[in-house]
């Protein structure tokens, strides 16, 4: 009997790959998830309406690498292939991403050509950032902030218009405190090992692909000879976490919903017992977590004290969700993704999803403003009201893309702790707190976005590389 901690997207691929181990080894391993809210999907909300959809949380996919084409196996395998939204390169969400950089919005380069060419805010063209990666020496270091990694390699400007803004849109972070590794771990092993990341390119280059065996689905086969962009669920997001839900009830998984658990009690090395608000006690011989780390750290302190402080020590950031509908039939934005706000331009919001772009079926213009995160406290202080940051992000709006249309309908959402940061040591921290699991052999493993990558498709794969793993012990 193995229990899964949490019904959102880590514990429903968890749960998933479990059932696939089941088939294909012909076992029959007991499985019940517990979840501690009336809801299974974690961040991933969808609300609907006939006009448009408001999405809580992530609301598009990449396809790309191993990782990306195993998420589409998966939806295949849900029966979702039918729903899926592709945007392709020539789709304005794919080729018009934009920054706003003193109050003004610039378009970032999205050609070969442009990577030649002058693009305001930058002062020369981006091809002179090769040229100052050949012509840096090589700095010898364990780990790095992406910031001062690509400043290094690549030039201040390239820090703070590209990679700053592509972090706050990512994980709502700090580039100067999110490890290189995060989001560019090949570049900086190409910098360490010879020297700079164009010469590593070259080299890896004539070494040829090592290209990861995965089976492909037809809907996998078809991304990427289609080349999608990105994707998206019709009809919100949430469809893809209600599918996996359903999958797991059809094959006996029991879900047990508004379960908290308080305590984890490791009696020995294949049993486990779970504490839970009820003041029962569930038994287990192992247990998947796929709870935030802080949260785990609470449920194992009694017993594993030390295992609890690395747990702790995983930094996580609030971030504020402002969607917005206008429903005139007149375009109130140019088509394109939307646009991110650098740091350095000290803005309350972070960016803007032209949701009304990327997702289909969408009447007049859907907007969607995230304020906050790493800095969502300085800014707005602990006890921000809802309508507080209405104000904030309609200010921005009206200022930055000069719309005097009334909303029509509006959602606001405090996603509080929704996603952890990859700082400096993070790597080093997570193998030392998997090494402590080991050596104490607990049966326990972990899964989820606090771990091996905060996308949809890394805790997805996340899973499946566990659960394989596991299997082969």
């Amino acid at each position: 009997m193995a229990a899964i901690l949490g019904g959102g997207l880590g514990g429903l691929s968890t749960g998933y790959y479990l059932l696939k181990n089941n088939i294909s080894n012909n076992n029959n391993l007991k499985l019940f998830l517990l979840e501690a809210t009336n809801y299974c999907g974690g961040w991933i909300k969808s609300i609907k309406t006939k006009d448009y959809i408001f999405e809580q949380g992530p609301r598009t996919i990449r396809p790309r690498g191993a990782i990306g084409l195993n998420t589409l196996n998966m939806l295949q395998d849900l029966g979702l292939s039918e729903h899926i939204a592709a945007i392709k390169p020539d789709h304005p969400a794919a080729k018009n991403r934009m920054i706003y950089v003193n109050n003004t919005l610039y378009s970032l380069p999205s050609s070969l050509k442009a990577m030649f060419q002058t693009n305001e805010p930058f002062s020369k063209p981006l091809i002179y950032a090769a040229f100052n990666d050949l012509k840096q020496p090589q700095k010898e270091l364990k780990d790095d902030s992406i910031y001062n990694f690509v400043e290094r390699r690549f030039g201040k400007e390239i820090a703070d218009y590209a990679i700053s803004p592509m972090i706050c849109g990512i994980c709502a972070g700090d580039a100067k405190e999110i490890s290189v590794k995060f989001l560019m771990k090949t570049l900086f092993e190409y910098e360490q090992n010879y020297g700079g990341v164009i010469k590593g390119v070259f080299k890896s280059m004539l070494k040829g692909k090592n290209d990861e065996s995965l089976e492909l689905s037809e809907l996998a086969k078809r991304a990427q000879e289609e080349k999608w962009s990105i994707y998206t669920i019709k009809g919100g997001l949430e469809t893809f976490p209600t599918a996996m839900k359903q999958y797991l009830v059809d094959n006996n998984v029991d879900l047990h919903l508004n379960t908290k658990v308080k305590e984890i009690d490791f009696v020995d090395s294949s049993m486990v017992r779970l504490k839970i608000n009820n003041g029962e006690a569930l038994t287990a011989t192992h247990v998947y977590s796929s709870v935030p780390s802080h949260i785990l750290s609470k449920l194992v302190i009694k017993q594993h004290p030390q295992l609890s402080e690395l747990l702790s020590e995983i930094p996580f950031v609030t971030v504020g969700i402002v969607n917005l509908y206008f429903a005139s039939d007149k375009p109130l934005i140019d088509p394109a993704f939307g646009f991110l706000v650098p740091p350095i331009e000290n803005s309350p919001i972070l960016g803007v999803v032209f949701d009304s772009c990327c997702i289909p079926d969408q009447k007049g213009t859907v907007l969607t403003v995230m304020l906050g995160g790493r800095w969502f406290n300085e800014k707005f202080g602990i006890d921000v009201t809802k309508d507080r940051l209405y104000e904030i992000a309609m200010k921005e709006i009206k200022s930055i893309l000069k719309i005097q249309d009334k909303v029509a309908a509006y959602n606001v959402g405090i996603l509080d702790k929704c996603i952890p940061q990859y700082v400096i040591g993070h790597y080093d921290r997570v193998n030392r707190i998997r090494e402590y699991i080991q050596n104490k052999n607990l049966p326990i493993s972990l899964v989820g976005s606090s771990y091996d990558g905060v996308g949809i498709n890394d805790v997805i794969y996340s899973a499946k590389t566990q659960v394989e793993k596991d299997v082969t012990k």
